[in-house]
């Protein structure tokens, strides 16, 4: 039922639920490799992997960049032989309104959440068909199924990805490789933490008092920790998961926004 010895990528795998994913198959022998602008940097990707900077490896990746994206799998598939799982978890948020909507703010959440996955659905794909064998994962977002005021551009990206999967999907299907999503509510990354601390800073309120009111957002009453969206993934990328594809699986707590 695990990866064990199996070979993935994971964008954005240095933070959030990207990284959590990261530890979590990496916990079931499976030879991870991250991505993200940042991990050019290799002491700070040491700093940020601590103990597990020894089996999970880190490279800079841009998805905005078909050439990054090809480098990058390409040195992976070099170094492995081949890619079985991919996780897209990198991407940005940003609100806006949609009048005087700043075309930078669109472009960029179309150009990294939406079209940076697809540079990499398309880049693994062939070796995935080769191996007859592949499970992508995609983090959408509860945006994907319902609008958000002050948010066009990233609920319009994370819907595509739901689109974007269905295709994926279809292409795979004869070819042992599934496509699916997963679309959490509220997590308690360090994008959720950043938010909740601007918040203090201009309701006067304290941190307790701003993260229950995020909490208050789903019935349970708790945050979704990325722990939980990665025990969802490892699952996913598992040999048990072979019938789910063309899904999107949300955890929301019970609630939709």
């Amino acid at each position: 039922m695990t990866s064990e010895h199996k070979t993935a990528i994971i964008t954005g795998g240095l933070s959030g639920m990207g990284l959590a994913i990261a530890r979590r198959l990496a916990k079931d022998g499976t030879i991870v490799f991250v991505g993200t602008r940042g991990a050019g940097d290799a002491d700070y990707a040491r700093s940020v992997l601590g103990a597990d900077a020894d089996h999970i490896h880190a490279a800079a990746l841009d998805v905005r960049s078909r050439e990054s994206v090809d480098a990058f799998v390409d040195h992976v598939v070099v170094t492995r032989g081949g890619v079985d799982i991919l996780v897209n978890a990198a991407g940005v948020y940003e609100e806006a309104g949609v009048i005087d909507h700043p075309d930078q703010v669109w472009d960029d959440h179309i150009d990294i959440n939406l079209s940076g996955t697809f540079r990499m659905i398309r880049a693994v794909m062939p070796h995935m068909k080769r191996a007859s064998w592949g499970r992508i994962i995609n983090l959408a977002s509860v945006a994907a199924h319902h609008g958000m005021a002050n948010n066009a551009a990233y609920c319009t990206s994370k819907a595509g990805l739901l689109g974007l999967g269905r295709c994926v999907s279809l292409e795979g299907a004869a070819h042992g490789i599934t496509c699916v999503s997963i679309s959490p509510t509220w997590v308690e990354t360090e994008m959720l933490k950043r938010f909740i601390d601007a918040d203090v800073q201009s309701t006067g309120q304290t941190l307790d008092q701003v993260r229950a009111e995020y909490a208050k957002s789903n019935p349970q009453n708790q945050l979704v920790q990325p722990s939980e969206v990665a025990e969802l993934a490892a699952f996913l990328a598992s040999d048990a998961a072979r019938a789910l594809t063309m899904e999107d699986f949300q955890v929301n707590a019970g609630s939709l926004w």
